[in-house]
């Protein structure tokens, strides 16, 4: 079974959502069909389990990129909480965790 570390570096975000929708479609479709649908496998149903974990990944990566750009570009933590949907100060939190998470794989 392909954990998420080895599907992260197997897929772009584009990928990984592209074979997750695949395999979601399948399910949903497979689901709607009594007998003419082709239900996913255990090995399936994991690897889209495992390929929804990449996505929140490299999602969060390009979130990340984006605050820093945003700041970069004289953004205000209030500013990049409005456009998070947060507060400036959960803004902050989740990137010093961020920062402090990426730090610690790097010493890994």
């Amino acid at each position: 079974m392909a954990t998420p570390d080895d599907l992260e570096r197997q897929h772009t975000l584009t990928t990984a959502t592209q074979r997750y929708d695949s395999l979601r479609m399948r399910d949903a479709l497979a689901a709607m069909e009594p007998d003419g649908g082709i239900a996913l496998s255990p090995f399936e149903t994991l690897e889209m389990l495992a390929l929804s974990e990449v996505v929140i990944r490299k999602a969060g990566y390009g979130r990340q990129a984006m605050v820093r750009s945003a700041r970069a570009a004289g953004a205000s933590w209030t500013q990049i909480g409005t456009a998070l949907g947060t507060t400036k100060q959960a803004a902050w939190e989740a990137h010093q965790r961020w920062i402090e998470n990426q730090a610690a794989r790097q010493r890994e």
